[in-house]
C-alpha cells in the first residue's frame, strides 16, 4: 500500500461475506447450504455479468440473521482492511435486502453499528455507514425503507443506489434522494459501471451525487470527463470488481490509468472483496504488477480516497499528515 494511510469508500458489507464465515454462521443460525463444502462454493465465484453475480451474492446474505452475525461480518472486513492499510471506511449496506427477507432493520443496524463504534479503537479505522438501495426494486420500497431509516434514528452518513444497473436509471430515484439531502444525509450512486454515461449525468444533476461509484464508463463522453475534472467529483473505481464482472477484459485493459491522466479525482477500492479476488490490498498488488502502478500513482490515490471522504476536517487532516 502507499505511504499515505487509505480511505476505502466503495464497499458492500455483505461482499465482505467469506466462504469460510458463511459456513459458520450457517452452522451458528443451523442452517441447510446448497454446497456440498467450501470447494464447491469457491467454485461458483466465477461471474459472466453482474447479474450473475447478484445472484449468488443475496443467495448467500440467507446466513445473516441475527446482530451478532452482522457484527462479526463487519469486524472481519475491519480488521483485513486495517491490515491493509486502511484508516477510514465508508461501507455501504443493503437494507432491502434482508427486511425482504425477515430480517428487521433494526437488528441489521445494531449489529453493524456495534461493530463500527468500536472500529477507531480496535482497528485504527474510522468509520461511516451508507444505506444503499436497490435500483431493480420498486422505488416505493426505497421510499419506505428510506422513511423507516429516518424514524429509527438510524447512524447513517448517507444514502446510494446499487444492484443491476442498465434498465434501472437514477431518475427513478430522483424523489427518494432529495428527501434524502433535505435530511442532510450525503449522496452517492452506482453509475457508468454495466449502465452508459447518461446514467451518471442523472445521478450528478436529478440525484445530486456528491460521488460517482464506479464512473469507468464516462470516458466514453468527453464533455462528462470535462465536467466531472472541473467540479472534481470523486468516482469510486474498483478494479478488480470490473474484471470479475467483464466490464474490462483484464486489468492491463482497465482505464484506471487513463482516468488519472485526464485529471478525473479517481480513488480505487475492493467493492465485494470476498467475491472479487481481495481485499484493497490485492488491488493496488495486482495493479503494480499488471498495470504498473507507480509509486507516485499509488500516493496520489490514497490523497483522493481521503479528500473525496465525508470523513471531518480534522480527521481528514490527521490522515494526511500520517
Amino acid at each position: 500500500m502507499a505511504a499515505t494511510p487509505y480511505a476505502e469508500l466503495h464497499m458492500h458489507i455483505e461482499g465482505a461475506l467469506g466462504p469460510e464465515l458463511i459456513f459458520a454462521l450457517a452452522e451458528r443460525n443451523r442452517m441447510h447450504l446448497p454446497y456440498s463444502g467450501l470447494a464447491d462454493l469457491e467454485a461458483r465465484y466465477e461471474f459472466a455479468d453482474l447479474q450473475s453475480f447478484l445472484d449468488l451474492y443475496f443467495a448467500n446474505m440467507a446466513v445473516l440473521r441475527t446482530a451478532e452475525d452482522f457484527a462479526d461480518l463487519t469486524r472481519d472486513y475491519l480488521q483485513r482492511a486495517a491490515a491493509a492499510g486502511v484508516r477510514h471506511a465508508e461501507i455501504f449496506f443493503d437494507p432491502q435486502a434482508h427486511i425482504s427477507r425477515g430480517v428487521p432493520l433494526q437488528v441489521v443496524l445494531d449489529g453493524i453499528f456495534d461493530a463500527l463504534a468500536a472500529s477507531e479503537r480496535e482497528f485504527g479505522v474510522s468509520s461511516g455507514l451508507i444505506a444503499a438501495f436497490l435500483r431493480d426494486e420498486p422505488v416505493h420500497d426505497a421510499e419506505e425503507v428510506l422513511a423507516e431509516l429516518l424514524r429509527l434514528r438510524a447512524p447513517i452518513i448517507g444514502v446510494g443506489l446499487d444492484s443491476a444497473e442498465v434498465g434501472y436509471p437514477p431518475t427513478l430515484f430522483e424523489d427518494v434522494f432529495a428527501r434524502a439531502r433535505a435530511e442532510g444525509l450525503h449522496v452517492v450512486a452506482h453509475a457508468g459501471e454495466e449502465g452508459p454515461p447518461e446514467y451518471i449525468w442523472q445521478a450528478l444533476d436529478l440525484l445530486g451525487a456528491e460521488r460517482i461509484d464506479h464512473g469507468v464508463r464516462c470516458l466514453e463522453d468527453p464533455a462528462l470527463v470535462q465536467r466531472l475534472v472541473d467540479e472534481e467529483i470523486p468516482l469510486t473505481v474498483c478494479p478488480l470488481s470490473n474484471v470479475c464482472l467483464r466490464v474490462v477484459d483484464s486489468l492491463e485493459d482497465h482505464p484506471l490509468r487513463t482516468m488519472l491522466q485526464a485529471g478525473l479525482r479517481v480513488t480505487v477500492n475492493s467493492d465485494d472483496p470476498a467475491y472479487f479476488g481481495g481485499d484493497i490490498g490485492a488491488n493496488f498488488a495486482q495493479l503494480r504488477d499488471r498495470l504498473g502502478l507507480t509509486e507516485d500513482e499509488e500516493n496520489l490515490l490514497a490523497r483522493n480516497s481521503i479528500e473525496a471522504s465525508f470523513a471531518s476536517p480534522g480527521r481528514k487532516a490527521e490522515l494526511l499528515r500520517s
